[in-house]
């Protein structure tokens, strides 16, 4: 029987690791899965397809579009997370000449332009609260309206949302609204990550030899018995995505047409386990390190090892007394999160489950990017970050009622886009 494939269209000619580029139904949980998908694809329900980053939600999606009745209208996939607050908005729901500066022309947002077909909304997590509201309004009435507009505009699509966050979380944590997870959640496809799907990791690898090597023009490589053997012991936390970047690199580096567990590079490819310092089998109790204190041993075999061994990394750091350790920990984790995520500020908000200021502002506290030109004025706002109240730490000479040995408090009492807003109180 042939193995069920998927991929995303002309994937040779895409760039690499943009997303996932191929699912495969080989394994007997994908194939459960599949025989979901083809069951839910003929109606118009709104779908919500759960997964994390790198196993095939858009794909997926796709896939549902091309099996149902709207498979001749267009199928749109759109990024909540590629635009800023001010611009979503625009984009979704589109906008009227005039209605902000630089809208010198009416444009169809995103949900117009599906008219008749899918779109495919990645990402919804992150659209910011006030545009869930409107998005609600959206599914339930069936109908847009421009921003600068008072017009109501018809449509007729399919949605279908996905998401690698825990949406019931952000529903405790006030960061998604429970009225839109309920609407968007009429059927759900959840996507298994790649480590728990082992069936479908050696097909995976073969397809991506073959479209790589067709892409340069090679003859397609052999996996080794212990290179197949590496494939499948690998925990791919980066799923899909980061098996194309091993098998990519193979090829490039292997000799004679054979690929070996070295070519793969899989333990590079793991910077989160990189970072920490190397470890014996067991981490060893404090009590070899100077105070004799005890802590519990774990082995590293273990999920929580790395917590472990970075736990154990601090103490030995706590010994040393170092100064200013905490910026020092927090530059290391900024940077490490920076460059894991490609570069990509919001991504490493979301690894560290921070605000994208907060990453935006450190990095450029610790050298990481440059300062925008504006800012080197000196009309920067303060970097966002917690606040609390307490003595206020002016200088001396800067402040009247410190002068008088009055106590200064500042309280935080709101947030507004342009910075916060403070309140001081003397005593």
């Amino acid at each position: 029987m042939t193995m069920p494939l998927l991929t995303l269209p002309n994937p040779g000619a895409m760039s690499l690791s943009i997303r996932a580029k191929a699912v495969v139904f080989e394994d007997e949980r994908s194939r459960a899965l599949l025989d979901r998908i083809r069951r839910l694809a003929p109606s118009d329900a709104t779908l919500l397809v759960t997964g994390e980053t790198g196993t095939g939600k858009e794909i997926v999606a796709r896939h549902i579009h091309a099996l149902s009745h709207r498979a001749r209208r267009p199928f749109l996939a759109v990024n909540c997370g590629a635009w800023s607050e001010s611009l979503v908005e625009s984009e979704l729901f589109g906008h009227e000449k005039g209605a902000f500066t630089g809208a010198t022309t009416a444009k169809a947002g995103w949900f117009e332009a599906a008219d008749g077909g899918t779109l495919f909304l990645d990402e919804v997590g992150d659209l910011p609260l006030q545009l869930q509201v409107k998005l609600l309004r959206v599914l339930q009435e069936r109908e847009v309206v421009r921003l600068g507009s008072r017009q109501p505009i018809p449509i007729d699509v399919r949605l279908i949302a996905a998401t690698n966050v825990d949406l019931e979380a952000a529903m405790a944590a006030r960061h998604f609204r429970e009225d839109l997870y309920y609407r968007l959640n009429v059927a759900t496809v959840s996507l298994l990550p790649l480590r728990e799907r082992p069936g479908d990791i050696l097909p995976l690898a073969r397809y991506f030899l073959s479209m790589h090597a067709s892409r340069v023009g090679a003859v397609p490589a052999e996996l080794t018995p212990e290179a197949a053997k590496r494939l499948l012991e690998h925990p791919w936390p980066g799923n899909i995505r980061e098996l194309e970047n091993a098998i990519h690199h193979a090829l490039l580096v292997c000799k004679g047409h054979r690929i070996t567990p070295a070519d793969l590079r899989l333990t590079a490819l793991l910077p989160r386990a990189s970072t920490l310092p190397p470890a014996p089998a067991a981490v060893p109790s404090l009590q070899a390190l100077p105070g004799g204190r005890a802590a519990p041993e774990a082995p590293l075999a273990t999920p929580e090892a790395p917590l472990a061994a970075l736990e154990s990394a601090l103490l030995a750091l706590f010994e040393q007394n170092r100064p200013g350790l905490h910026e020092h920990i927090e530059e290391v984790l900024m940077r490490t999160a920076y460059r894991y995520c490609h570069r990509n500020q919001l991504q490493a908000a979301r690894l560290l489950g921070i605000s994208r200021n907060i990453v935006r502002a450190r990095l450029i506290q610790f050298g990481e990017l440059a300062r925008s030109p504006r800012s080197r004025g000196g009309n920067e706002p303060p970097e966002s970050g917690p606040i609390s109240s307490g003595p206020c730490s002016l200088d001396e000479t800067a402040c009247d009622g410190e002068e008088r040995g009055a106590s200064i408090e500042t309280v935080r009492i709101g947030c507004q886009k342009f910075g916060l807003l403070m309140a001081t109180n003397t005593a």
